[in-house]
């Protein structure tokens, strides 16, 4: 019987307990983009370290506006200044530029828009509460508050506010290992021509590398290995030795020539190797040593589905990451009729876009065979049909994921 797709990802997800613990390193901050932190960082400093004011306007105190709403200008106070030493009078007010510091006795900034100037008296036209406009010290990160817990993804923005707190480097889990390497009598390298009619370029090893690279993964390259058991045997044998997870294409089906599944087998084991999925049913996923295994189908629109359903999640939880980022899922109306046989959940590809009306829905890129590779390149969106679920008719809501960044 098939596992379900939900089945096969927890199973796959529940098998990285069983793999070695992760090593980690300090990089610098310009080196830790898309990395995951091996320890939580903390803030070694208050942002904002001190108040500070959020406009140019003038610094008020409010005892003095209940007097008077016209105060003449003490001092001007630049980013950057020192004010330890300030004397400004009484019944005064201050002018101040933004990010410049607040003295303590200064209740509200007022924005220069809401004054009116005259000479070197000032105008309040509008009324004022006090902490308006004013940065408080800490108001976005606390000193000693966990900025970043670990197990999470280093983006721009994450690097961006360790920056602001002058941390310049960070502990972060050290990048996986992944071999690959595809099987076939019939590939041929890229660049190399094709000798016979029979012969077919490596596009899944090529995309594979791609994949694993935007993924931050090591790539231990196998290249091609020909439909020879013994040499399959060998090359996971290897692989084994240097990776953390191998990842092949074919071999994983039930040809006369799919010996993949069967050097597993003898190797290591199987976890399970078929899926109720379309497309991607002849999934392998096992162990060799400490190794997990990965045996995508060798179509190329199988791999590609297969690698971003099921091995995107497991490279992100193997290389530390804690929580998982849910990809953007909704329910639209379909635009066109889409075919689906009973049994298997379906992820065909389609666009979301807006009609003439504004409201979006979705299309299929067209013809959605395994093998029909254009179907991604005018895609942005997996639709998802449930595994009972059959034909749908062009106005029926169907479920779409948008791609995420991998697919980009």
């Amino acid at each position: 019987m098939l596992l379900t797709f939900d089945q096969a990802k927890q199973k796959i997800l529940q098998a990285c307990t069983t793999v070695k613990s992760l090593e980690h390193e300090t990089v610098s901050l310009n080196d830790a983009l898309d990395r995951i932190t091996a320890v939580p960082i903390i803030s070694p400093i208050n942002v904002p370290r001190f108040d500070n004011s959020a406009m140019d306007g003038y610094a008020v105190r409010l005892a003095d506006i209940e007097k008077s709403r016209t105060l003449p200008v003490s001092k001007t106070v630049y980013a950057g200044d020192d004010i330890d030493d300030l004397n400004w009078a009484i019944g005064s007010c201050l002018r101040i530029m933004t990010g410049a510091p607040v003295p303590n006795d200064a209740d509200a900034v007022v924005m220069q828009e809401h004054t009116q100037v005259k000479g070197q008296h000032i105008t309040f036209l509008k009324d004022i509460k006090a902490g308006d406009n004013i940065r408080r010290i800490g108001e976005d990160i606390k000193k000693d508050a966990i900025t970043v817990a670990k197990g999470q993804l280093l983006s721009i923005p994450t690097l961006s506010t360790l920056a602001t707190l002058g941390i310049h480097q960070v502990c972060v889990y050290k990048t996986l290992n992944v071999a690959i390497f595809s099987t076939g009598n019939e590939l041929t390298p890229i660049g190399q021509p094709l000798t016979d009619n029979g012969a077919i370029y490596d596009s899944n090893g090529f995309t594979l590398k791609q994949l694993l690279t935007k993924l931050n993964c090591q790539v231990i390259d196998l290249g091609i290995i020909p439909d020879d058991p013994n040499q399959i045997k060998q090359a996971l044998m290897t692989a084994s030795t240097q990776a953390d997870l191998i990842i092949t294409s074919g071999g994983v089906s039930v040809g006369d020539a799919d010996y993949t599944k069967t050097a597993l087998e003898e190797l290591g084991q199987i976890n399970f190797w078929k899926i109720a999925m379309k497309p991607g049913k002849p999934f392998a996923f096992g162990q060799i040593g400490k190794a997990l295994f990965c045996g995508l189908p060798g179509n190329p629109v199988s791999t590609v589905v297969t690698f971003y359903q099921l091995v995107q999640p497991l490279i992100s939880a193997l290389a530390g990451q804690q929580t998982l980022s849910a990809d953007l899922t909704f329910k639209v109306k379909t635009a066109t009729d889409l075919k689906k046989s009973v049994g298997r959940i379906d992820f065909q590809r389609g666009r979301v876009e807006p009609n003439d009306q504004g409201e979006l829905e979705v299309k299929s890129t067209g013809q959605q065979g395994s093998h029909i590779t254009q179907s991604f390149n005018k895609a942005n969106c997996f639709i998802i049909l449930e595994q009972e679920r059959g034909n749908v008719s062009k106005g029926e809501y169907v479920t779409v994921t948008l791609f995420n960044d991998l697919l980009k």
